[in-house]
């Protein structure tokens, strides 16, 4: 019989890379994980990172779109856990849905799924994507998925989301000296606990190597990063590394939103909705503070603000 699988969804992807890296080491580790290999599911082997994550032992790339997993795919390879982060397309609900049907089916036994900030999670949250969250979580919590075990993950926002521009703007200054507008999402003054996406996948490939996971079924962690930071840090840290003063700063920025929309013929108004979502993080409710004790307990997070914009700098030097 195939050997026990663990299905990574979304391997090349912001969090499922490092799931796919801390899982491939943790076979080798783990007594629990004895015996598993991992699919990591992309939709093109020809990806450089499928590449790279294909020359990981105890790792096999396949080539799929997700969405078209049935049960018979999962049972023909022996899946018994698995990973999944979703787009936030207006398509969410109907297509994790159906992966974590085919998963009850198939008899999977325990996936890690990737949600969104915690405090948005609601039926009534008027941004249209957390709003598919809450809906997946509510089937998972149903007594028909009493035999599927789950855990969501919700990230109050990753770090490359909030100081992506920040990067962006040294990086177009040291080309040429000149100073465009500096446009932050976060608050100026609310501390925000922001998070690596490599600090989650490797929290989700802890969990996946448990071999109990009702203690962690139908449970939802908090993750943030290991320091909070508000927008005027961030502008410190621009200023630190140009070597003078930002001129303009708008924060707040929720302009990216206008532009995506700007590019779509349907569902405009959904994509609007998503200016939203960081309203919560302005009002400083998504620090450090929030982060669930189980996440510090088993994989604490390690990949600070300041740390990844210095990395993420050298990585564009040497590129």
């Amino acid at each position: 019989m195939m050997a026990p699988t663990i299905l990574i969804v979304g391997a090349t992807g912001n969090t499922g890379r490092s799931v796919v890296e801390t899982l491939s080491d943790l076979i080798n580790t783990s007594e629990a994980l004895a015996g598993y290999r991992i699919i990591a599911l992309t939709r093109s082997s020809d990806n450089p990172t499928a590449q790279t994550l294909a020359r990981l032992p105890n790792v096999s790339i396949e080539e799929k779109n997700w969405v078209d997993i049935s049960a018979d795919w999962l049972n023909e390879r022996n899946v018994v856990k698995a990973f999944i982060a979703s787009h936030i397309e207006p398509s969410q609900f109907a297509d994790e849905s159906t992966f974590h049907l085919a998963a009850l089916h198939a008899g999977v036994k325990y996936v890690v799924r990737i949600s969104t900030t915690a405090t948005n999670v609601h039926p009534d949250f008027p941004a249209y994507y957390p709003r598919q969250h809450w809906a997946i979580e509510a089937v998972l919590s149903s007594p028909e998925f009493e035999k599927l075990q789950w855990t969501s993950l919700q990230p109050n926002v990753f770090t490359t989301m909030a100081l992506g521009p920040a990067l962006e703007f040294i990086k177009e200054y040291r080309k040429d000296g000149k100073q465009s507008t500096l446009l932050l999402m976060p608050d100026e003054d609310a501390l925000l606990g922001c998070v690596h996406p490599d600090d989650v996948g490797r929290f989700a490939a802890v969990l996946l190597s448990q071999e109990d996971h009702s203690v962690h079924n139908k449970a939802k962690y908090v993750l943030n990063g290991p320091e909070d930071i508000t927008g005027k840090q961030i502008v410190k840290l621009v200023e630190q590394n140009i070597g003078t003063q930002v001129d303009k700063v708008q924060f707040r920025d929720m302009s990216f939103i206008d532009s995506w929309a700007a590019s779509v013929k349907e569902n405009k108004s959904l994509i609007l909705s998503i200016k939203h979502a960081p309203v919560a993080s302005w009002a400083g409710k998504c620090s450090t503070a929030t982060t669930s004790k189980e996440v510090k307990e088993l994989a604490a997070p390690q990949i600070t603000p300041a740390g990844w914009l210095k990395t993420a700098l050298e990585a564009s030097t040497t590129s």
